[in-house]
């Protein structure tokens, strides 16, 4: 495998570009794995990254070993720790990084389970939300035009490799997509902090869709007029809200009870 000792070297002047740039990963279509979780669940679901860089203290590490393995050793670049702390946003210590392309957003038939990301802005909520997903065997998750990026390093941190688990869909028309989806004969089910339906009782079904707003302003108004019902998580300690992610995690998990518990419980 090369071993690189400037920091000029292209490749690794690419991931880091990667990293600190959001227009360079719009532009490129490419976006950076950190860490050997990461880059292990693309190896598994995915294929073979762009470029694998280590860090030559790690090498001998049996996680990283195993990923160095499965790798052509031209597409290996070893590295020292300092350059490697210029190229990373995590510490050190993670060891590997990967540049990967993106996969490529194409719009999916509708499954049987979806969930709705409308305007989630921050990165790290985007990333939890997939993650929860993915956990909860929800096969789709469509983003709106305005939400954070889905490869941000701070949202595939926080996925920890959910991206690659089920499929995410990025600027999609949600309004429009909830309306056809209806029209097939799926639920929509959106979620407030009040004025709902309480999730325990509300009568739920597959195919659907769950429908997570703006962490400040909730769903949109265009959105939510597509719900077939709303729903509302008991909060008995007075707390007004949950943040987006907490309240998906609850509702997905609802809808898993469900599913477990057998046909006849709604």
């Amino acid at each position: 495998m090369p071993r690189v000792s400037s920091r000029d070297n292209p490749r690794l002047v690419e991931a880091a570009r990667l990293i600190a740039s959001s227009r360079d990963r719009r532009k490129s279509g490419k976006c950076v794995l950190e860490g050997e979780h990461l880059v292990g669940v693309y190896l598994d679901r995915v294929g073979l990254p762009e470029t694998l860089v280590v860090v030559d203290e790690k090498i001998a590490d049996s996680r990283i070993a195993a990923l160095v393995a499965r790798m052509p050793p031209r597409d290996v670049l070893a590295v020292p720790a300092a350059l490697f702390a210029g190229a990373s946003s995590l510490p050190v210590d993670i060891g590997v990084l990967a540049v990967v392309a993106t996969p490529a957003a194409v719009m999916p038939r509708p499954s049987r389970r979806h969930v709705l990301l409308d305007d989630v802005q921050d990165p790290g909520n985007v990333g939890t939300i997939l993650r929860t997903a993915a956990a909860a065997g929800v096969e789709q998750v469509l983003l709106s035009k305005h939400c954070a990026f889905a490869w941000s390093p701070k949202a595939l941190r926080a996925g920890q490799g959910a991206h690659f688990l089920t499929s995410v869909v990025e600027d999609v028309d949600l309004p429009a997509w909830a309306a056809q989806f209806r029209g097939r004969g799926g639920q929509v089910i959106a979620t407030a902090a009040r004025g709902a339906s309480d999730l325990y009782y509300a009568v739920l079904r597959e195919p659907w869709a769950v429908a997570v707003g703006n962490e400040g302003a909730g769903l949109s108004p265009a959105l939510a007029a597509h719900a077939d019902t709303t729903v509302a998580i008991p909060m008995p300690g007075g707390m007004e809200s949950l943040n987006a992610a907490a309240a998906a995690a609850v509702v997905l998990f609802e809808l898993v009870r469900r599913r477990r518990a057998g046909p006849g419980v709604s």
